[in-house]
């Protein structure tokens, strides 16, 4: 009989499978088998049983009276014939369990995370478990396996992410707030595109010497003229590099939430470059480049805040919330051009003497406190707990750390299907892109043809119905504001139904708590007197910040009249 169709064979007790030359089940007791694996699995909160090829689900019985009940089983079958057999033979469990998923697919790691994400939510789980019931993921084994690392690394980003909320939520609500009167002045990136121009994407790593040194022997002073053939964007950091170059690049994206990345923009004052500014991103950093951003959004998390600047038409063109400014340059890359991107001085590694390319300020600052008792050598940091030695995609040694390796992870997630995107080959770690050489990569983006067209444009002033609508907007969160506070201080009855849909409506006030950071969004009951209390001391900050923001609004040009910047 042909192997091209799953064969089912009687077994003592159960049946097994025969299918392109494999038993994928016990000949003599498939369901004790299966009873056994799922016996010896973990217990306890919040897991994932990530089942590949789960056949007939022998076991999955017992495992569903027994797990958590915020754990769940993915079962994941990439054969078509086998997922039949599959669904067919589990269909009765799939009905009356939530918990438990079969799914079929073509084995794209990142759809199957948003599919959990989607279906289970956020942050629900807090581990892997792998759960092989049959034999049948050997037919698939390295696609199994890249499953699998793919659902740790988005729960281990997940949970990072929430960390990373507890620690900078507070600040990145109070900027975004402060930022809202960008909106009138600075176009959103909506309203900006680069044509189909090859486009430079440059981070600050090590490599970016070299691509720097390349572009300047190919093109020379006509690297700081407009008509070259390609556009440049680049991440604040690397702006000093560019400048000592003489490379002028066409956007520069900044979305550093704290004062560390002010001193890239040192001695930038007369150089006029479209910056690219998060809606997050520190309030000082609109004053520099000319004081007139871009604006964009990552949403840190989901907050009704965004919804209602949705509703209002007043939020900018949103990215997801990719944590590195160079990984957030790559996806405006993406959106604004239609041409191919290569990708530049992204390393995510460095060496025991650099961490990033020659005249960012890191590297300024080790120059400065050289002496004849301090080297340029790092190896306290270079050496530092967790940090590892790597190859480079040249074959050369570097080291990495738990967070840049985490980085590329992400970034390999979210750009190695796009195959517009390419990488220079050199230092810094594989990008799972097809890698190009220097040479080669100059003659890429040697073919576009100079437009002015592909400039990214000035921006307009918007007028002064963006700004009344700016205007309305802060006045009504303000009003909430002030109204939650008045009844949690007793000046106003308490009405539970009213406090509980305030802080439903203004959950940006506890979206960092800790409780809360990690539950998706769930926050405790408006009885509990501890979080209500906690409530109440993030208000008055807000309030002001909300007032600062008005104030600018009204004072701002846009709110008179339409004026070109």
């Amino acid at each position: 009989m042909s192997d091209e169709l799953p064969r089912q064979c009687q077994a003592r007790r159960g049946f097994s499978v025969f299918y392109k030359g494999k038993t994928l089940l016990s000949l003599i007791d498939p369901i004790a088998q299966g009873e056994r694996v799922a016996k010896a699995a973990p217990l306890g909160a919040g897991i994932l049983y990530f089942c590949p090829s789960p056949l007939y689900g022998y076991g999955i019985a017992w495992l569903l009276s027994h797990i958590s009940p915020d754990s769940a089983i993915l079962c994941v079958e990439l054969d078509e014939k086998l997922h039949a057999l599959s669904a067919k033979a589990m269909g009765d469990l799939l009905k009356k369990n939530p918990a438990l998923a079969l799914v079929s697919g073509s084995g794209d790691p990142a759809r199957l995370c948003a599919w959990v994400q989607h279906t289970w939510g956020s942050r629900r789980f807090r581990r892997i478990a792998i759960l092989r019931l049959s034999g049948g993921w050997q037919l698939y084994e390295e696609e199994y396996t890249n499953l699998g690392d793919a659902l740790r690394r988005n729960i281990a980003i997940d949970w990072g992410n929430a960390v990373t909320l507890m620690q900078m939520g507070r600040r990145y609500i109070r900027n975004a707030i402060r930022n809202l009167s960008l909106i009138p002045q600075a176009p959103a990136l909506q309203d900006c595109t680069l044509g189909a121009s090859p486009v430079l994407v440059l981070g600050a790593g090590p490599s970016l010497d070299r691509v720097l040194e390349g572009l300047h022997r190919c093109w020379g002073k006509a690297l700081s003229e407009s008509s070259r053939p390609f556009r440049i964007i680049g991440v604040d950091t690397c702006l000093q590099p560019l400048k000592d170059w003489n490379i002028k690049p066409d956007l520069v994206v900044a979305l550093e939430s704290q004062h560390w990345n002010l001193r890239d923009f040192i001695g930038m004052g007369s150089w006029e470059i479209p910056l690219a500014m998060d809606l997050s991103a520190l309030p000082a950093t609109r004053e520099v480049l000319g004081g007139h951003p871009w604006l964009f959004a990552t949403p840190w998390t989901r907050l009704r805040l965004f919804q209602r600047l949705a509703s209002a038409g007043l939020l900018p063109e949103t990215f997801p919330p990719l944590g590195s400014v160079g990984l957030t340059a790559v996806a405006l890359a993406r959106r604004l051009s239609t041409g191919p991107i290569i990708i530049g001085g992204l390393d995510f590694a460095f060496t025991v003497d650099r961490f990033h390319a020659r005249s960012t300020p890191g590297h300024r600052e080790g120059l400065r406190r050289q002496t004849r008792f301090r080297s340029l050598l790092m190896a306290e940091a270079a050496f530092r707990p967790g940090t590892r030695p790597v190859r480079s995609k040249a074959g050369l040694s570097q080291r990495t750390d738990p967070a840049m390796k985490t980085y590329r992870d992400l970034f390999e997630q979210e750009f190695a299907q796009d195959p517009r995107i390419q990488d220079i080959t050199g230092l810094g770690l594989p990008l799972g892109l097809r890698s190009l050489s220097l040479e080669e990569a100059l003659k890429v983006l040697g073919r576009g043809l100079p437009s002015e067209s592909n400039r990214v444009p000035e921006p307009w002033y918007k007028g002064a119905a963006i700004a009344a609508a700016v205007d309305a907007f802060i006045c009504r969160e303000r009003d909430a504001l002030m109204l939650l506070r008045d009844i949690l201080t007793g000046t106003r009855p308490p009405v539970p139904e009213t406090l509980e849909a305030l802080l439903d409506e203004c959950d940006y006030l506890w979206a960092h708590f800790p409780e809360c950071a990690g539950a998706g969004g769930r926050r405790p009951s408006g009885t509990d007197l501890s979080f209500l209390k906690r409530v109440r001391i993030e208000i008055d900050s807000l309030v002001k910040c909300f007032d600062l923001t008005l104030q600018e609004v009204r004072s701002c040009p846009s709110s008179r009249s339409t004026v070109k910047i």
